[in-house]
């Protein structure tokens, strides 16, 4: 029988991860009213010119020629962007109590020679296209002001940059820029009062959930109704539990509910099977906790965890229960939310990508075929009292037009062979197995039902096994699937190997 532990805080091999080694450091540094000096008149000049203009900042153009584009930005330099033109070469003299100093060199020899001035009067210098007279590099913006992200790639990629600000421009509602400036106009209140620490960031996290639900952000009136509301939701002395689950492995297949769930935890209840790449996505503050539910080894008793989540969050913790796969897949996930109701704590459940979805994925087939299987079950494969389950219905599993598939079935995979043929499945049914799903050590092995046993034990992994029984997985179906996957193939799609 397996040993019981107590959940314990982790320790080096899942505390955060220290900062990476950056190739440049990302700063916000405020413009408003200070002097820049733009020398040159080209295109190039002319952009940089509007970006700082944008900021605030008082933009001195030196160049005794302008592009069109640049004469028709000086002349429409309204809303608050202001721009003196100087129609001559700059000199030495014009760098002195300069803020930035931005140029459009000619030649090497004249971006040296800005470089050199700018750095004798102490002003941080940037030659456009010229990395090795720059001091600091302009990004790719992604624009919500007074929220502004800033992306860059020190000068190496910045097609790629440009790729990753459009990526984010898809994930962020146009209405943030309304709800941040909002939020501007209410931190004053909310420092007065709400108390330092939880009751602060509850609020702001419920304020967060509303700029990020896609609605307009309320008019200033309509504001003084709204406030109240989430002081009153937020400042409540209570936790709450929210069951998330991590997927196969992998943590691409996050869902964004679950990253934001994990952003806002204060205490993280992982499972062993969760990655690290998983847990790295959480606050770097959160206190992480190892509830450890290994078949046949040391594990964590089911009622210690739901007593440890009930204590957490009647000292107002935010708690997050991250579950492998879909928690509420043979995850106990009905335990955890019966006791959490009948104490009276808030609870909610973000899905995951179960692995009988991520193992259908990697091997590029279908649980159901039209052709195959019009239906799918899962089913436990977890022993009761050291033997199969009398409770599962091992007479409708034979049905030939069914794909079945057995989470946690390592040790009995002889048995579920054996069970199956002699409640009528025919020997040769096409069956596919895998363990680690998604990782880097997946492994697989395909073979008829009546050598599953050996199948499994040839894999010689410590990993869960998933078992998939069915016509979906014979030779043909699979290579026509193969097939139209490899025609559908794209940069965007990962090709996966399995030993």
């Amino acid at each position: 029988m397996p040993t019981s532990r107590k959940p314990v805080e982790v320790g080096a091999r899942r505390r955060a991860a220290p900062i990476e080694t950056l190739a440049s450091l990302p700063l916000f540094f405020p413009l408003q009213g200070r002097r820049i000096v733009v020398a040159g008149g080209t295109d190039a000049a002319c952009w940089k010119a509007e970006l700082l203009a944008a900021s605030g900042a008082q933009v001195h153009v030196y160049a005794e020629n302008l592009t069109p584009a640049f004469q028709d930005l000086i002349a429409s330099g309204t809303d608050g962007r202001h721009y003196t033109h100087h129609a001559r070469p700059w000199s030495a003299d014009c760098l002195q109590g300069a803020a930035l100093a931005v140029a459009d060199a000619a030649s090497d020899g004249e971006a040296r020679a800005f470089h050199c001035a700018a750095g004798a009067a102490g002003v941080p210098v940037n030659v456009i296209d010229n990395p090795p007279y720059c001091q600091f590099q302009f990004g790719s913006i992604v624009n919500r002001s007074p929220v502004v992200i800033g992306i860059s790639t020190s000068g190496v990629a910045p097609i790629l940059g440009q790729a990753i600000r459009r990526r984010i421009e898809t994930l962020l509602p146009a209405s943030l820029q309304d709800w941040a400036k909002l939020a501007g106009r209410v931190r004053q209140r909310v420092m007065t009062s709400l108390s330092a620490g939880l009751e602060r960031r509850r609020f702001w996290e419920s304020f967060t959930d509303l700029a990020f639900s896609g609605q307009a952000a309320p008019e200033e009136d309509r504001a003084r109704d709204l406030l109240p509301r989430i002081e009153a939701g937020s400042g409540s002395a209570g936790g709450r539990v929210t069951l998330v689950g991590a997927g196969p492995g992998d943590a691409e297949y996050l869902t964004l509910q679950a990253v934001r769930a994990l952003q806002g935890a204060d205490v993280i209840l992982f499972d062993d099977l969760v990655d690290d790449a998983v847990l790295e996505l959480a606050r770097r503050e959160a206190k992480r906790m190892l509830v450890g539910k290994r078949g046949g080894r040391e594990s964590c008793r089911q009622e210690d965890i739901n007593d440890l989540m009930v204590s957490l969050a009647r000292r107002g913790k935010n708690v997050v229960r991250l579950k492998s796969g879909d928690p509420m897949i043979f995850g106990r996930a009905g335990e955890e939310l019966e006791r959490l109701r009948q104490e009276g704590i808030p609870a909610s459940v973000v899905p995951g990508i179960t692995a009988a979805s991520a193992m259908a994925a990697a091997l590029g087939i279908s649980l159901t075929h039209r052709d195959h299987a019009q239906s799918v079950r899962f089913v436990t494969g977890h022993p009761r009292n050291g033997d199969l389950r009398d409770t599962v219905d091992w007479k409708g599993l034979t049905d030939p037009a069914t794909t079945t598939v057995f989470y946690m079935a390592g040790r009995m995979a002889a048995r579920i062979s054996e069970r199956l043929i002699r409640e009528g499945r025919h020997p040769d049914t096409p069956v596919r197995v895998m363990t680690n799903i998604s990782r880097s050590d997946a492994v697989s092995w395909a073979g008829p039902l009546a050598g599953l046993g050996e199948g499994v034990d040839g894999l010689r992994t410590a990993g869960p096994v998933l078992i998939a029984v069915g016509e979906v997985l014979a030779e043909r179906s699979m290579a026509a699937a193969e097939g139209a996957c490899d025609s559908g193939t794209s940069d965007d799609q990962p090709a996966t190997a399995f030993g």
